[in-house]
């Protein structure tokens, strides 16, 4: 039936292509009625028109001519065009209903013979009846898969009627938290008391939409009342630990991100942007707090920590091996005060080139040049030493971070991190230094499970010429273990447990273990 309706449509364009010829006979010159002796000649000059196989046998028919495509095909595929024995076709002479009729019929018989050519070997009375047996023989389970797409039509106009957006993606997800200080010891002159469980939650929806199947527009509503436990030091803090109650919901991440050719990608960031949203933070346990490590040290590089919120990302692929990410945050954009804004205000801008010479092994080289940033997490004085001091202050920050997958069920990984502080009035520096190992042990158990152990000193402040600024007296090591277990594809328990040997980064201070149980809700 295929090669019928091929033949049909061609003979729809041999016709069209004699009307053509024949309207632009009609544009060339106006017919004028001829007398005995033209007819005569006329007569004479048709009774003598041969039949030719090739175009390039009319001398007066040229490739640049308009029809000669037509004309073309006309000839040497349908063999129904004559032209005159002298050679010539003579395409803008008038042409005569007889002339039409006489041409149109032959292009149609010769349609015709191709169409009985095409259909002699359809299907024959025997081939039917084939059909119409195993039609019948197959009835039950024809009725039972008529049936079954019939639901599935079903279902997916129900799905159609009554889905949310045909741009928009709703995802949600809650992080519930049972957190306590396991010892009862003494931190910087301070009684560190146990036993105060405390419980909290944090929730999000999150709305992902896409304009052009390439862009997405990322809004998220979030509530957070958890807290971290309170030791007397910015060490040992909670990733997941919010600001504000459960019952304020509030706008929290929202982005627009999009292609700028094949392999750059362009993030605009209007609120509560992070590490995570300008480049790759080349940690396995790094899940946002909802997955992976549970402390703001074990998730990523401290440094990290000292972008904004507001701001620019762009990101470039130099192939498979190699990216460049460059950002630029600022925690003051929307304030009008002076001092504050987007480019007067605190900013961290960031530059990273990160390596990928195979699945396994995944290496960051990171810079960050911020203003008034401090650290999130660390000893006081690395945190909020220079803070206090009340003077304005820039940052440079240098990071490397690895990972190193020995095999499918282990990864080797970790960071080193250095910031110079640099107060800007009164003069002076602060260096403060962090580093970690980790093991990472995934499908532990199960597949979907991950197990992990983070080693390492959380940032501490190694030298200081600033007033009110003291170089930390000791090291404190930040030792967490957690194991992530996936109880269904939407609900994961992870049970972890976080040691502080000389929390602050003061011999004089008791070591301190926190304890947390995390469920994870994802839908």
């Amino acid at each position: 039936m295929q090669k019928f309706w091929t033949y049909l449509i061609a003979s729809s364009t041999v016709v069209s292509g004699i009307l053509c010829m024949n309207a632009a006979a009609k544009a060339e010159a106006l017919p004028v009625p001829a007398t005995n002796s033209e007819q005569q000649v006329n007569n004479s000059q048709e009774e003598t028109v041969s039949q030719v196989t090739s175009v390039s046998q009319l001398s007066d028919v040229q490739p640049n001519d308009w029809a000669f495509q037509a004309l073309q095909s006309l000839v040497e595929r349908y063999g129904c065009i004559a032209g005159y024995p002298n050679g010539t076709f003579r395409g803008n002479r008038a042409l005569s209903r007889y002339e039409f009729a006489a041409g149109l019929n032959a292009c149609l018989d010769r349609v015709n013979e191709l169409i009985a050519t095409a259909t002699s070997d359809l299907v024959s009375k025997q081939d039917l009846a084939t059909i119409q047996k195993l039609q019948k023989d197959f009835s039950g389970e024809l009725v039972t898969l008529r049936g079954r797409v019939d639901t599935v039509e079903a279902k997916t106009a129900e799905l159609e009627a009554n889905q949310f957006s045909t741009t928009t993606k709703l995802q949600g997800q809650v992080v519930a938290v049972v957190s306590d200080v396991l010892t009862n010891k003494t931190v910087n002159n301070a009684d560190i008391t146990g036993k105060n469980t405390t419980l909290g939650s944090r929730a999000r929806i999150e709305l992902v939409s896409s304009f052009t199947g390439k862009d997405t527009l990322f809004t998220r509503i979030q509530a957070n009342n958890i807290s971290s436990p309170s030791i007397n030091t910015n060490e040992g803090n909670l990733f997941f630990a919010g600001t504000t109650g459960n019952t304020t919901a509030f706008i929290d991440a929202l982005y627009y991100a999009f292609p700028l050719g094949k392999n750059t990608q362009v993030k605009l960031i209007a609120n509560a942007g992070a590490a995570d949203d300008v480049t790759n933070t080349v940690n396995l346990f790094d899940g946002d707090g909802a997955f992976g490590a549970v402390s703001t040290f074990g998730t990523r590089n401290p440094i990290y920590g000292q972008l904004g919120d507001k701001g620019i990302a762009v990101n470039h692929q130099f192939g498979d091996k190699l990216a460049l990410s460059l950002g630029y945050l600022s925690s003051t954009a929307n304030d009008p005060t002076p001092g504050n804004g987007l480019f007067d205000g605190n900013y961290g801008a960031l530059a990273q080139l990160t390596v990928k010479p195979s699945d396994r092994i995944s290496l960051g080289l990171t810079y960050i040049n911020s203003y008034n940033q401090p650290l999130l997490t660390g000893s006081n004085n690395a945190t909020s030493g220079v803070v206090s001091s009340g003077e304005n202050f820039s940052s440079n920050s240098y990071g490397v971070q690895a990972s190193l997958g020995i095999s499918k069920k282990f990864v080797l990984g970790g960071w080193a991190g250095y910031t110079n502080s640099k107060v800007l009035t009164t003069k002076g520096e602060v260096d403060t230094f962090n580093y970690a190992v980790t093991l990472g042990f995934p499908d532990l158990g199960k597949k979907g499970n991950l197990a992990g152990v983070i080693v390492g000193m959380e940032p501490k402040v190694t030298s200081s010429n600033v007033v009110g600024v003291t170089k930390d007296p000791n090291t404190s090591y930040h030792i967490e273990g957690f194991y992530q277990y996936k109880l269904s594809d939407n609900i994961t328990l992870t049970p972890a447990v976080i040691w502080l040997t000389a929390p602050d980064h003061n011999d004089n201070n008791d070591n301190v273990v926190i304890g947390a149980l995390r469920t994870t809700f994802s839908f």
